[in-house]
């Protein structure tokens, strides 16, 4: 909740505001006030209603038309374009307590709006932007986010991850009725980690065309391929059968050896990583699908991208991090050298979420952080004011549950399965070929 002992220094407020109306880049706001740089701005002074440089000047006639005759346009005032941000949704504001005249606004939400009006409207630099967290560049029915929450087809999916199966949550994403299990899958070869498992699973299937034209074959289609991935990452013993029909994360808490409290544990986190709008490995799919690829060329392409550091591949390396004896030894202090050396902090931090990831904290609130994982996440708010994300709480998840090495990432893959397949089923529906141009900048 915003509170006015919160309030950005005067100063502070008002650059910002005049930063925003005239379209400049944000500036970096003063961490040292508070150390986390979260807080609520006023933009509704009065002497903050300062006449941008492209408006009327002095030099202006007073009968409201310029030197040259031709008539003064006066631009919006900064109060007016707050005003008019938040009829549209740009912005959120909140009444300030202590003065009903005023109203909050979070600081994250100005700074990326300033960002974007500072962009250059020319068409290929709007283009180029779209890659980098820029304009949505596709429409979308699958999963929408904002204000820090994320929701599935308009179901808030922290919610529905506290009783919802994987399957209902594919039966939602896929806009199709499961068919009933069991399943008929083929033999699944250990090989490696249990993603480098999966991901060889899938890429033997990759190939067989599977673009059935009836709702209900590629529903069944799509049920395979998912449980082949949960079957794999776990060696073969999640996999459905004749004898145990039974829900995938209790296949997969059977294989790993956790009890009931493992197995919803593991239930929510797959819920909560079905799918997270157009992230790197949700457009691989879609790309993959727009050729007319097989549905599981599609996922192949979706764990290919996942396997990155910078996407699922962060959280084994959250994983050692948390083991490397100098955190162990000390936390601050180790956070504290990565710093200075010019390195991240992975698993800390979402462009997204600026006030925290929804779905670590929906782990958290049944998994609490304990020891080493409390310890590093108050080092990381402390130096950064950052927050935990998915990775963070899938790898405490595989830490505290005992789950053989890498279960977190492949808890991740199965989950995220059900959204690359959803993804896949969208663009096919689209019918259109993804094929971008490209901006010639050789010799």
């Amino acid at each position: 909740m915003l509170a006015p002992a919160d309030l950005l220094p005067e100063g502070s407020q008002h650059r910002l505001c005049r930063r925003l109306a005239h379209g400049a880049p944000p500036f970096r706001l003063d961490r040292a006030r508070g150390g986390r740089g979260r807080w609520p701005v006023n933009l509704d002074r009065d002497d903050q209603h300062a006449v941008p440089p492209h408006a009327a000047s002095p030099r202006r006639a007073a009968d409201g038309r310029g030197g040259d005759g031709s008539p003064r346009r006066l631009a919006p005032k900064p109060l007016q374009l707050c005003q008019s941000y938040v009829s549209r949704g740009l912005l959120h504001a909140r009444p300030d307590p202590g003065d009903p005249r005023r109203s909050l606004y979070d600081p994250h939400e100005v700074a990326a709006l300033a960002e974007r009006r500072h962009r250059s409207r020319a068409r290929r630099e709007v283009a180029a932007s779209t890659t980098d967290w820029g304009e949505p560049i596709l429409r979308s029915a699958l999963t929408r986010i904002e204000g820090g929450r994320f929701f599935y087809r308009g179901q808030d999916a922290v919610r529905l991850s506290e009783g919802a199966t994987l399957e209902e949550a594919a039966a939602l994403l896929w806009d199709l009725p499961l068919p009933p299990g069991p399943w008929d899958l083929p033999p699944v070869t250990s090989a490696g980690s249990p993603f480098e498992t999966g991901l060889r699973a899938v890429a033997r299937e990759a190939a067989r065309p599977d673009w059935a034209g009836q709702p209900e074959r590629i529903a069944a289609g799509a049920a395979r391929l998912l449980a082949l991935v949960a079957g794999s990452v776990s060696g073969g013993a999640a996999s459905t059968g004749p004898a145990h029909a039974r829900p995938l994360h209790a296949g997969l808490a059977a294989a790993w050896g956790v009890g009931e409290a493992g197995a919803d544990l593991l239930r929510r986190a797959l819920v909560l990583c079905a799918d997270h709008e157009l992230n790197a490995s949700a457009y691989a799919a879609r790309v993959v699908a727009s050729t007319g690829a097989s549905l599981a060329a599609c996922v192949l392409a979706g764990l290919a991208a996942l396997s990155g550091p910078r996407h699922g591949g962060l959280t084994p390396l959250v994983r050692a991090l948390a083991e490397s004896e100098e955190v162990r030894h000390d936390p601050l202090r180790a956070f504290s050298a990565r710093l200075a050396r010019g390195e991240a902090l992975p698993g800390f931090g979402h462009r997204l979420y600026p006030q925290g990831d929804p779905r670590a904290g929906a782990l958290f609130a049944v998994l609490p952080p304990e020891g080493i994982w409390a310890e590093m996440i108050a080092a990381a708010a402390a130096l950064t004011g950052l927050r935990p994300t998915i990775d963070v709480a899938l790898a405490m998840l595989e830490q505290r549950l005992a789950l053989p090495p890498g279960a977190g990432l492949a808890v991740f893959a199965t989950g995220r399965t059900v959204g690359w397949i959803a993804h896949a089923l969208e663009q096919r529906a689209d019918g259109r070929l993804i094929r971008p141009r490209a901006a010639y900048a050789g010799v």
